[in-house]
């Protein structure tokens, strides 16, 4: 059966930043038969296709897009054979993802607790490899199906090439916009008390190191607490709720650079200690502590737009923004950083219907490969 094709859907009500003008086309997708057929009439028609989710890490042009608007309504779980204590789950893309942890916790299946309460649809989850509190998604994916958006044609692609790093995948890269995923499979190991290895989230636990980890509803629970104190879950009543969660990611550099941004801030006379991870790919750091230590503490605000007043990460839409606003906020915020500590940060949202490219629109140089010194 072929997929009701809409005309003129305002984006805005489907992004969680509330902003955003209409899509020329939209069609909701029950199966990959209907998906195959919108992408067949996009390409008769000469439109764009691309596909949208939850909304929540997306910032839509007031300009609208010009195109075909997909989204992925298959929201089934099925659980397959259980193989050495892991169970093989597949799951739509079209399922909320929170609502996805919360059956995994309830059927004892830990790997994805401490990723309780992102918003979003499952499909979203493998393209930017999301995670939080010591989690990723890249830990226990196995694999994803796809439907090339091109051909038509379906196929399974394991986790080991899907090229996964810090809030990356092929996706973001040399894959963008050549798939549509239309179901992701985990491999979630049976285990009722889970994994914490987060240091807050143990400290909120009351966890020692020698201490077994909590059950997987007590681990939820405490992230749930953890991101609702931050505005970091959709709560209506919240006046920080219009934001695309983190806007900013947390910036990866070498042993080198980060020690001379510590000793900017340290010649600027800041005495918060500077946040800095050990990863494998260098020396993660907090962008949220660049952001405030550049002169944008939280609840910052220019007109109808600002940072949210619990989480700095957070740019939000106070009423009636545009998405012209925010781009100039985010331009703005990402230029000081540049100029006070030579790092730049790289947006973590879709920026979608736009007629220049991210970094054109954001109007910045990229800093010499010398980095701060």
């Amino acid at each position: 059966m072929k997929p009701p094709i809409r005309p003129d859907v305002p984006l805005r009500e489907f992004t969680t930043l509330g902003v955003g003008g209409p899509a020329r086309f939209w069609a909701d997708c029950a199966d990959e038969e209907q998906l195959k057929e919108a992408l067949a009439w996009a390409r008769s028609e000469g439109r764009m296709p691309t596909v949208l989710g939850g909304g929540s890490n997306v910032l839509a042009s007031d300009a609208g897009f010009d195109g075909l608007v997909v989204r992925i309504m298959n929201s089934n779980i099925t659980f397959e054979a259980d193989v050495a204590g892991q169970v093989l789950v597949r799951v739509g893309a079209g399922c909320i993802w929170d609502e996805f942890v919360a059956a995994m916790v309830a059927e004892g299946l830990s790997g994805v607790e401490c990723l309780s309460g992102i918003p979003g649809w499952v499909g979203a989850a493998p393209i930017q490899n999301i995670g939080a509190y010591g989690q990723e998604v890249a830990e226990t994916l196995a694999s994803v199906r796809v439907v090339h958006r091109f051909s038509g044609d379906t196929e399974e692609i394991p986790a080991d090439m899907l090229g996964f790093a810090y809030r990356q995948s092929r996706f973001k890269e040399d894959w963008r916009d050549r798939y549509v995923i239309t179901r992701v499979d985990f491999r979630l190991p049976r285990n009722p008390r889970g994994t914490v290895r987060f240091p807050a989230l143990k400290q909120l636990l009351g966890m020692s190191e020698r201490d077994l980890a909590p059950e997987l509803p007590t681990i939820r629970e405490a992230v749930i607490d953890i991101r609702r104190e931050k505005s970091m879950v959709l709560d209506p009543e919240d006046p920080n709720r219009r934001s695309a969660g983190s806007f900013f990611v947390n910036p990866v550099v070498s042993d080198r650079i980060a020690n001379a941004v510590q000793k900017r801030a340290r010649t600027r006379g800041t005495h918060r200690r500077m946040p800095r991870f050990a990863t494998a790919d260098g020396i993660k750091l907090s962008a949220a502590w660049l952001i405030e230590e550049a002169g944008f503490p939280r609840g910052f605000g220019r007109n109808r737009v600002g940072l949210s007043s619990k989480h700095t990460l957070a740019l939000i839409n106070r009423g009636d923004a545009s998405a012209e606003e925010l781009v100039s906020l985010a331009a703005e915020i990402r230029h000081e950083v540049h100029k006070v500590f030579g790092v730049l940060l790289t947006p973590e949202p879709v920026f979608l219907g736009f007629s220049k490219s991210t970094q054109a629109l954001l109007a910045d140089s990229r800093p010499s490969d010398e980095g701060p010194g």
